[in-house]
């Protein structure tokens, strides 16, 4: 017993060696090839990024981008529609290979089998006929050919055969029974498949008669093929329904996460909950989070502004005050001049930064509001006029956009005498055009005008205050509305500021 334990003892340590070395010499394989694949891949990198390598490949790589593009513009734009695609073409793909495989294979297969069986009834009831036998003419060959056969035919006397009838575009019947016809039966032969969609005509010219032999279409075709296709377009029609309506509301959370985004961006109210697959919910979270970041931010900074404008606002009281103590004078007069100037920087200072975000967006009639700009325009002896073209109401910042336009309309009192004020209210935008006869701004300087504290006059007198914040803040408010303010070339010779925002 000791003797065979001994031994098993000496064959498992021998055993185990042996699977050791296998296992290194594994490794050493595996590190090898690790290595060869490695350095062919370095040496492919080096090769690659060299300049005539590159050039060689150039007008490749041309190609393929000009194919990108032309692949971009074809292919649709919606999500949805890709999306739609991505599912229905393999589909598509997929159903067209099954069917033309089943119709090369199975439906040609089947036709041909059942082509070959009527061609070789055909060419029996041919050679009985051809070889006289005492008790057979055309007549029972015929009575057995109905009876057992399922075929009628006929021997009508010797005459020419019909000329050629044009060949269907689906001829696989045509195409087999023809081949078979000129193998079995080896005589000049004239087929009808398509006189009759019921029943198959075919003439043998023999040596003394014409054979004419009429057959159901269904023993020389596999008619119930259409089954299959009509199957599968069933079966594809489901799916691609299904698919739609499955797409459809796995693409909603996306739209409504887009359009949550867009009207917070607006400066609108948002009323968004996270729907969806769960990429999606992420993504809607991450949305609210990022507004609850950006509104905690703008009230942070807003309740900061606040006390900063209360505490400035504080020490010019505390100045007005005192100079309305002491005695009247052309120093005190200047004086409250610059208190004066110094609360309406204040104010531009405090707009700007603040830049209206915190407050919410409303239906506001803008014909009255512009209405009330041409009035004050008039007032200070300026010639306006205004235009209003569609709905006059338009979901905004009443205060905000009532700052802008102020800017924009002060802009042009100071620099024009006739003023001509438009607004275009469209499906999608809210267009306003302020016109002016001034002077103008050269084209050059007007992406540089919108700069915070960018003045193009360098005067600091009573007649042109400012602070140069201006068109900076309008901008600003233009683009919290998710629109822009570009300044052109007016038709009055001055200068037109265009703002266009959705609404």
């Amino acid at each position: 017993m000791s003797a065979w334990r001994t031994t098993f003892d000496q064959v498992a340590a021998a055993l185990a060696m042996l699977a050791r070395l296998v296992w290194r010499m594994l490794r050493m394989v595996f590190d090898l090839v690790r290595w060869l694949l490695g350095l062919l891949l370095h040496v492919v990198r080096v090769v690659w990024q060299r300049p005539e390598i590159q050039r060689l490949f150039q007008p490749f790589f041309r190609l393929e981008a000009r194919i990108g593009r032309w692949l971009n513009r074809i292919l649709p734009k919606r999500l949805y529609t890709r999306a739609l695609m991505i599912i229905i073409v393999p589909m598509v793909l997929l159903q067209a290979v099954v069917a033309y495989i089943f119709m090369e294979r199975h439906w040609q297969a089947v036709t041909a089998r059942l082509s070959a069986a009527i061609t070789q009834d055909i060419a029996a009831l041919i050679d009985i006929y051809e070889r006289p036998t005492p008790g057979i003419d055309g007549r029972l060959l015929a009575q057995i050919a109905e009876q057992r056969l399922g075929l009628d035919v006929d021997f009508l006397p010797l005459e020419p055969l019909p000329p050629p009838l044009e060949k269907p575009f689906f001829d696989i019947l045509d195409q087999a029974l023809s081949a078979e016809l000129r193998t079995r039966v080896r005589k000049p032969f004239w087929i009808d498949t398509v006189g009759s969609s019921s029943i198959v005509e075919i003439r043998v010219l023999l040596d003394s008669a014409m054979m004419r032999v009429t057959a159901r279409r269904s023993q020389a075709y596999a008619s119930n093929s259409h089954i299959f296709l009509i199957w599968m377009a069933g079966s594809s029609l489901v799916l691609i329904t299904v698919a739609i309506l499955l797409l459809r509301n796995q693409i909603r959370p996306i739209l409504s996460l887009a359009d949550a985004a867009d009207s917070f961006g607006k400066g609108r109210d948002v009323q968004f909950r996270p729907r969806g697959a769960r990429e999606v919910r992420r993504a809607g979270l991450a949305f609210l989070e990022m507004k609850n970041r950006i509104e905690r931010a703008i009230e942070q900074r807003t309740t900061m502004l606040n006390g900063v404008s209360h505490d400035l606002r504080t020490i010019l009281t505390r100045f007005r005050l005192s100079l309305a103590l002491l005695p009247e004078g052309p120093e005190v007069e200047d004086m409250k001049r610059d208190i004066d100037e110094m609360s309406r920087m204040l104010e531009d200072y405090l707009a700007f930064a603040r830049g209206e975000a915190a407050e919410s967006a409303e239906a506001t009639d803008i014909r009255a509001l512009l209405e009330d700009f041409r009035v004050d325009a008039e007032r200070t002896g300026h010639f306006a006029t205004l235009a209003v073209e569609g709905d006059p109401v338009v979901s905004v910042r009443p205060q905000a956009f009532r700052r802008l336009l102020g800017n924009l309309v002060a802009n042009a009192a100071r620099y024009g005498d006739r003023i001509e004020i438009q607004a275009v209210h469209d499906e999608r935008y809210l267009t306003v055009t302020v016109d002016d006869d001034g002077p103008g701004i050269p084209e050059e300087l007007r992406e540089e005008v919108f700069k915070p504290f960018l003045r193009l006059d360098v005067s600091r007198n009573q007649d042109h205050a400012g602070t140069g914040l201006g068109l900076a803040i309008a901008r600003g408010i233009a683009r919290g509305h998710g629109g822009d303010i570009v300044l052109e070339d007016s038709p009055l010779g001055g200068l037109r500021a265009r703002v266009k925002v959705p609404a």
